[in-house]
């Protein structure tokens, strides 16, 4: 049994079958050529075993290479689930771990009135966060389960971005200030609860990852008929080789065990697939200047902005390596 965790094997044991397969090919061209050549009277015979033998070769040649694919993805899917279950492990550990804890305390000694208040409000904090765990798992299944065409209206997409900011703020206690805002009015005809999961998520990873001190920016504007979001961090950025990995259903970068922040590998996920579903789309780049990283979402608007600018003149950036999903 492979390693799942480790693609050397069966790569080395596909491009060993690949070469061999090829130097069986060139071999049996060779030797069914030089056989026509050499006995003219048999080479009707020799061009016949030449293209059956070829075909049959090239086919096993197709065969292997699609094998060696199909288990290649296999590898990454289970390495991606082992590193899902890692975290969802870890994350419901530890807040019932320290509930176990307090409620022992709390069961076995005497505390003051100040002291069993804080033990409250801890555990009122893990139990928020399971909550929000749970959540995020329901998010990812409703995500594919949902009819796009039920609950649509008119959505205040500036209305939906400073609940979005309030909401994330308020979790990871901080300040209002650390996420500020540049949101001009825009409106999208979509569900609610679809554009606040796209920009919960959006605006949670950008504060999850943000640098010390966080300082998080969210613009957003209405361009002609589109309505563009920008949500910016000064985080220490992604690295361009992993942003095509990022939107694809847990990843999450690096190993789980060995992280200090918490998530299941679901958000950008769930990003990617509400937004397609709305024609809309996300891009991840740099900033322009200093470290971060910048998403970029684009929706179609209800209604075109007056005096708004050409979509192209919004949307230049430093000329860093931009991915779309």
């Amino acid at each position: 049994m492979f390693d799942r965790r480790s693609l050397k094997l069966p790569i080395a044991l596909g491009v060993s079958m690949i070469v061999m397969l090829v130097a069986l090919i060139v071999g049996w061209v060779l030797l069914t050529v030089f056989g026509a050549l050499r006995e003219s009277d048999r080479a009707p015979l020799y061009w016949t075993l030449l293209s059956v033998g070829s075909s049959i070769l090239a086919a096993v040649l197709v065969g292997v290479v699609m094998y060696l694919t199909l288990s290649i993805k296999a590898i990454n899917l289970n390495r991606r689930q082992s590193n899902f279950i890692d975290s969802v492990t870890h994350e419901l550990k530890s807040p019932i771990a320290s509930l176990k804890l307090y409620l022992q305390t709390l069961s076995l000694r005497q505390i003051d009135e100040v002291e069993r208040r804080n033990f409250h409000r801890f555990m009122l904090d893990d139990v928020e966060r399971l909550d929000h765990l749970i959540n995020h798992l329901l998010d990812a299944g409703s995500v594919e389960r949902s009819t796009p065409d039920l609950d649509i209206e008119e959505v205040d997409l500036a209305a939906t971005l400073d609940a979005c900011a309030d909401s994330v703020c308020l979790r990871y206690r901080v300040e209002p200030a650390v996420v500020s805002r540049e949101i001009s009015p825009c409106w999208v005809s979509a569900r609610r609860v679809d554009l606040d999961m796209v920009f919960r998520n959006l605006v949670e990873n950008a504060v999850k990852y943000a640098g010390d001190p966080p300082q998080v920016h969210l613009h957003a504007e209405c361009i002609g008929r589109t309505v563009v979001v920008r949500v910016s961090d000064n985080g220490p950025g992604i690295p361009r080789s992993q942003r095509g990995r990022i939107f694809t259903r847990f990843v999450r970068l690096g190993q789980e065990l060995e992280r200090d922040t918490s998530g299941t590998g679901l958000g950008l996920y769930i990003v990617r697939t509400l937004l397609q579903r709305w024609r809309g789309r996300v891009r991840v780049y740099d900033q322009e200047r200093g470290s971060g990283t910048v998403f970029e979402v684009h929706l179609p608007a209800t209604v075109q902005a007056r005096g708004s600018r050409d979509i192209t003149d919004a949307t230049e950036h430093s000329g860093e390596e931009v991915v779309e999903a």
